[in-house]
């Protein structure tokens, strides 16, 4: 049954097909009478007959189509068809044969996936055996085991008819002992595209060659000039080894018409590696990296690859752009990290691969938009978003072209679902990439058949494909840009063709976007984490003397923590966001007030130092340090109850900054420390801790002053007396000597024995109460008391 959209300038099939099937229906009615003449069969045979085709119907045998060549045949051409048969039921299948059998054309793109979705059916819709010589035959196919078979046919005695797609079937027939006649026990059709010659108007195609990863690299760089990067882990060198899959996307893509869809992290991230780089480890710790001979081979051939191709570039990270229009629009900053990740573009590009690119593109996952997603894509300077016709759908009978305006100045560039789609799953497997090589051709051509007019289709396969997925895409390629109707087209030629009038232009609304990518988004709390770290780094970022080492690899990382990459790996988005912000507060922490213990103060005024340690690399500046007395009444700072220092130190180093205090009354005063930034902001903990006021009363100080007077004059009346005393004992001496006898000589004593005399008088003399005490107590060897000490 032929649908709407119908091939334009299909033939009949040519009259020795005509021939060949009115030859086996002559053959076949003998056969025919015969089975008529047989016993009618009971009502339990036939059901047990029915129930044995039924069984039949599942498929017993398996049969894989590993290769199609060529895939797109022409006139004089030979086809052949490999793959192998494998027996999955429990019996022998007997004179088994495999066969080829070419169906009619399909009529529409439609019917091509309505065939690939039942495409080992083998209740399904047959076509016409070839049989003869090209048939490969096996006596027995024992349960469990695998067989190949390669079949090769003269294009021509497949009687393919005019342009259009074909059914190819490659179907395994055979005997088991429960079912005893020949019939089709397994097969599996695919597509032939037959355009023999030149299209007179052919198809534009664009095919759309992403490389863009995961996000590898982190916040932290090493403390050294060149600040060495750190990568969260060693993926991106698997990726870009030799048989890596970014090195099968380069180099399969380097001899290929495609639009290069860059994102300038996996660049920026790349050229790192050429250097010196480092690589945590699952215990926190870092290695060296040891790849940068590949990183630098990689970047080698990339750069020769892009040479004179179109490149269009992505916003630094391919940030979601649907999940910053649902949950993102709402948290303020987010739309400047899109900017800012749409500013580095250009810089990053050109120094590394020498082109200028374009940065004119938005590309929503699966290009799907709805108003939001495309307001968000625009927002940041472009003014094309690349949609699919899934999400952008339109009630034609045919396929329109790409391009069409979607109001205020915006086009949308509109990829073929059905080709964008065909490379997803797993093509591991030889005969899983052979059917989509031959699905996406025949759609191709499908499309170029439905109008006379020459139009342009777009194909934007998945953002990352595996390396089988990759090796589907470019052998497909390779076939459709040496096929005979399509030719290249880069992405901005395609978004400047001129619109299909009848083309919808309407951008369904959100409700219409698929709940399935809605599940997958970043949530609102992972762009309010990324607002609370941008936060915490505007505060941070003001006290340093050399910001851009800080603020650009922070930048980037949480300009990563948008990307498109982390949709359906929540627990991996929330440990890379929690690792950057811990180490910004790691960062942070790193200048720091010293804790103090509880401080003693004696006498009336006396300076307090409080240290400041910068444990950062670089110095730190615009730092105020305000010290603050809780009670002002007992303990002034600076003649008031707070003063404030301006706070300056080189990294690596500690400062101690001194307050001076005065106290107005004995007990205890709690002091608090804080670090303010010059716009008044609280930097930091503060430290808090007591002072302990010992200060001399006046009436104590009378008192002491009045015994050292005291002191005094007792010194003085015991000078006077002794001087006294000694007059008197002067002057009795003089009297005894005129009084005694001339003759009578006196006999003084020896110099010795009166310095013995004196010595012992004095010994023998008790200490007066009013000796002075020593003027300096002994040192004691004691450990100091838990506070610190001011004095004066």
């Amino acid at each position: 049954m032929a649908e709407a959209a119908d091939f334009q300038g299909t033939s009949a099939s040519p009259a020795r097909r005509w021939l060949r099937r009115t030859g086996a229906l002559l053959a076949g009615a003998p056969l025919l009478a015969g089975l008529l003449q047989l016993p009618t069969a009971s009502a339990a045979d036939a059901a047990g007959q029915d129930s044995a085709r039924a069984a039949a119907g599942s498929g017993s045998v398996a049969v894989a189509v590993d290769s199609l060549t060529p895939s797109a045949p022409t006139e004089g051409d030979t086809v052949t068809v490999s793959g192998t048969v494998t027996n999955k039921g429990k019996q022998t299948v007997t004179d088994a044969h495999v066969d080829l059998q070419v169906g009619p054309p399909l009529d529409t793109r439609s019917s091509i996936d309505a065939l690939a979705r039942k495409s080992d059916d083998v209740q399904g819709p047959a076509g016409e055996t070839v049989g003869g010589k090209y048939t490969e035959k096996f006596p027995a196919l024992t349960p469990g085991v695998s067989e190949p078979f390669s079949i090769s046919v003269p294009v021509d005695e497949l009687d393919l008819g005019g342009d259009g797609v074909y059914q190819l079937a490659v179907a395994l027939s055979g005997e088991t002992a429960a079912q005893p006649w020949d019939q089709v026990l397994g097969v599996q059709r695919t597509f032939l595209p037959w355009q023999p010659e030149e299209a007179g108007t052919k198809t534009r195609t664009t095919f759309l060659w992403p490389l863009i990863s995961s996000s590898h690299m982190v916040a932290e760089t090493g403390s050294n000039e060149q600040q060495t990067p750190v990568f969260r882990d060693d993926e991106l060198a698997e990726e870009i080894a030799p048989g890596g899959r970014l090195d099968q996307m380069v180099s399969l893509g380097k001899g290929l018409d495609v639009t290069w869809v860059i994102d300038p992290d996996l660049l920026a991230s790349v050229d790192a590696m050429t250097k010196s780089y480092e690589v945590r480890g699952v215990d926190g710790s870092t290695i060296d990296g040891a790849h940068q001979a590949d990183a630098k081979r990689w970047l080698a051939e990339l750069q020769e690859a892009v040479a004179g191709e179109e490149v269009v570039a992505l916003p630094h990270g391919d940030p979601d752009l649907a999940s910053i229009a649902h949950h993102g629009t709402s948290v303020t900053g987010t739309l400047n990290h899109l900017k800012e990740a749409t500013d580095v573009i250009d810089p990053t590009i050109q120094t590394i691969l020498h082109v200028k690119p374009s940065k004119d593109f938005a590309w929503p996952v699966d290009g799907a938009v709805d108003p939001s997603i495309v307001k968000v894509a625009t927002s940041a300077g472009a003014d094309k978003v690349i949609a699919r016709s899934d999400s952008l759908q339109d009630n034609l009978s045919y396929t329109p072209s790409a391009a069409r305006p979607i109001g205020a100045g915006t086009t949308a560039v509109v990829a073929d679902a059905r080709m964008s789609s065909a490379f997803q799953g797993d093509l591991t497997r030889a005969s899983a990439s052979t059917l989509a090589v031959q699905r996406f051709l025949a759609q191709s051509l499908a499309f170029g058949l439905q109008t006379g007019k020459q139009r342009s289709v777009v194909v934007a396969p998945q953002r990352m494909p595996s390396v089988s997925q990759a090796q589907a895409m470019a052998e497909a390629l390779s076939t459709l840009q040496g096929g005979n109707w399509s030719e290249s087209q880069d992405l901005t030629a395609a978004a400047r063709t001129k619109p299909d009038p009848a083309a919808n232009t309407r951008v369904p609304s959100a409700s219409a976007y698929p709940s399935s990518l809605r599940k997958q988004e970043l949530p609102q709390a992972a762009f309010e984490q990324i607002a609370e770290t941008q936060g915490k780094l505007d505060k941070f970022k003001v006290i340093l003397t050399r910001q851009s080492r800080v603020v650009t690899p922070f930048g980037r990382a949480m300009e990563r923590e948008m990307s498109t990459t982390w949709r359906g790996r929540g627990v991996a988005a929330v440990g890379y966001r929690d690792g950057i912000e811990g180490y910004l507060d790691g960062l942070i922490d790193g200048v720091k007030l010293i804790q103090k213990s509880e401080t003693k103060l004696s006498g009336r005024s006396a300076t307090i130092p409080v240290t400041v340690q910068n444990n950062l690399v670089q110095g730190v500046e615009h730092l105020r340090l305000r010290l603050t007395s809780k009670n002002p009444t007992r303990l002034e700072i600076g003649g008031d109850a707070y003063e404030e220092q301006p706070v300056s130190v080189n990294g690596g180093h500690a400062q101690s900054v001194k307050f001076t205090t005065s106290a107005n009354a004995n007990g205890r005063a709690e002091v608090v420390a804080q670090l303010y930034t010059q716009d008044g902001q609280k930097y930091g903990a503060p430290v808090t801790f007591d002072v302990r006021v010992t200060e001399v009363t006046p009436t104590v100080m009378l008192v002491i002053g009045g015994g050292v007077l005291l002191l005094v004059l007792a010194g003085f009346r015991m000078y006077t007396q002794r001087k006294r005393a000694a007059a008197r004992e002067a002057a009795e001496d003089e009297a005894a000597e005129a009084d005694g006898p001339v003759d009578a000589p006196r006999n003084p004593p020896a110099p010795g024995d009166r310095q013995q005399e004196e010595s012992g008088a004095r010994a023998g003399t008790p200490e007066q109460p009013s000796d002075p005490a020593p003027d300096t107590a002994a040192e004691s060897a004691d450990p100091s008391g838990t506070g610190e000490r001011v004095d004066r």
